[in-house]
């Protein structure tokens, strides 16, 4: 959070008046202590991640009326709020960034056309960051893997977050060569989950984003006894975005559209209805064996279509300059490039 004083103080120095008082005192009073109220999770809340002049990623709340660029905003108006995704899931300020929301939405303060947005990381440290495998029976059908009969869990690591529009540079011939799309729904966290039962599960998801799973095959499946880990965590694999969506605006999460293109091309194409485990039983599932915090993250699986689901002849994998669109039903298309 060291970006959020560091900017209101720069901010503060430069004394600029706005509406009869300057941006010193806005900046002053948005900038609080840490925030210690009632946690509570967003609601009617459509955010995005603004890449920054200074490097750093903030909110953007997009609204009917732009996008409101949450730091700025707080500034001007004087408000304590969450500056980053992180921030708002982990401390529950929630109320807070509906103040500034609504606030410089009827006074037009800090309002930006969405095509003007570079686009940051929505997440940058969530606590864990969770995965799930084989979760539709066409995908583990193409590859060759029995049906689980509990969720197959693993992890990403943190160096691995990427934001929409992002390019990702593929490591030299000698790493690795065979590049692999999943495309996959993601459940955020907003309160903390131990033990809890399937029925009430969904009460502890704040939101939902599309995001992709990317994936080296040859260190995941080639290496000797394979290597997962590897094959999922090169730096930059797993583009998140291009929204984070509140549940309240997604509803079921068991029923949406997803698919991904790759230059243009449907490559896959698939409902969530298809999942072996759905959302309501996979954090019943993981919150039996680890407690999962606000902020934490999910990745849920990917459907059918994977270059690795081709037969051997036809498998072209990724390379650069590949364009590759993952989209979500309401929740946008997140695009990242290869190079």
């Amino acid at each position: 959070m060291n970006f959020r004083r560091d900017f209101l103080k720069g901010i503060g120095a430069a004394g600029v008046g706005i509406a009869g008082a300057s941006v010193t005192t806005g900046a002053r009073a948005a900038e609080s202590a840490r925030y210690t109220g009632a946690h509570k999770m967003p609601q009617n809340a459509r955010l995005l991640s603004i890449r920054n002049a200074d490097g750093t990623d903030t909110l953007g709340a997009v609204t009917d009326k732009g996008v409101v660029d949450v730091r700025a905003a707080a500034a001007r108006l004087g408000i304590a709020a969450p500056l980053t995704l992180d921030d708002l899931l982990q401390e529950g300020n929630a109320d807070g960034l509906t103040r500034v929301v609504e606030q410089a939405k009827s006074s037009g303060t800090a309002l930006l056309n969405e095509s003007s947005v570079t686009h940051g990381r929505l997440f940058a440290r969530p606590g864990k960051i969770v995965c799930v495998g084989l979760n539709y029976r066409q995908h583990a059908k193409e590859v060759g893997a029995p049906l689980p009969s509990v969720p197959v869990l693993f992890n990403k690591f943190n160096n691995t977050l990427a934001g929409h529009n992002t390019v990702i540079a593929l490591p030299p011939k000698e790493i690795a060569t065979k590049f692999d799309y999943e495309t996959e729904l993601l459940m955020v966290i907003g309160k903390r989950a131990r033990n809890v039962a399937e029925a009430d599960a969904l009460n502890y998801v704040a939101g939902y984003c599309a995001a992709q799973d990317f994936t080296a095959r040859d260190l995941q499946l080639e290496l000797p006894n394979g290597q997962w880990m590897l094959g999922k965590t090169l730096d930059n694999f797993a583009p998140i975005g291009l929204y984070f969506v509140s549940a309240d605006l997604v509803g079921d999460p068991n029923k949406l559209k997803i698919e991904t293109r790759v230059n243009g091309e449907l490559r896959q194409s698939s409902n969530t209805s298809n999942f072996i485990f759905n959302t309501h039983q996979l954090l019943a599932y993981i919150s039996r064996h680890l407690t999962l915090e606000p902020g934490d993250i999910v990745f849920t699986g990917t459907p059918h279509g994977v270059i690795a689901g081709y037969p051997k002849d036809k498998q072209v994998w990724l390379k650069p300059g590949d364009q590759i669109v993952s989209s979500l039903e309401k929740l946008g298309d997140l695009k990242f490039r290869l190079a």
